[in-house]
């Protein structure tokens, strides 16, 4: 019998038409990892990039009982941080690293008044850490 693909539940939407973060989606992203268990998790699956884990290994990793990480994980979602994919009777969930790009070209999208060049440090102070080169996957 051959194996089906993988059904992607709900991805959110973290921009608008126009290809630029509303506020209302940055507050929510912001809302949705201000607290530590889905700050945790968010950042478990930023780690476990592009393969994700599925939920149960989540809730085992973190020590948190499965419903309680149903929750955090809807909440995510919801927020446009993660995504699920459903794979036979698990669901795999995935950091969204456009979510995450989209997130930083928010906050810096205004950025010294329209002089980039002014933000260039920022830019080049994490391109040179070697904590997140060694770690990055984007």
């Amino acid at each position: 019998m051959p194996r089906r693909q993988g059904r992607r539940l709900d991805t959110g939407s973290f921009v608008d038409n126009s290809g630029t973060m509303e506020t209302s989606e940055a507050i929510a992203a912001f809302s949705a990892v201000a607290q530590h268990t889905r700050l945790d998790v968010f950042r478990l699956l930023v780690r476990h990039e592009p393969g994700g884990l599925a939920s149960g290994d989540i809730a085992r990793a973190l020590d948190v009982p499965r419903n309680t990480m149903s929750s955090h994980l809807a909440i995510l979602q919801q927020a446009g941080l993660v995504e699920g994919i459903r794979k036979g009777r698990s669901v795999i969930y995935r950091a969204r690293l456009a979510a995450v790009r989209e997130i930083v070209r928010f906050l810096l999208q205004d950025c010294c008044n329209g002089q980039p060049a002014l933000c260039a440090p920022i830019l080049e102070d994490l391109a040179a850490n070697p904590a997140v080169k060694s770690r990055c996957c984007c």
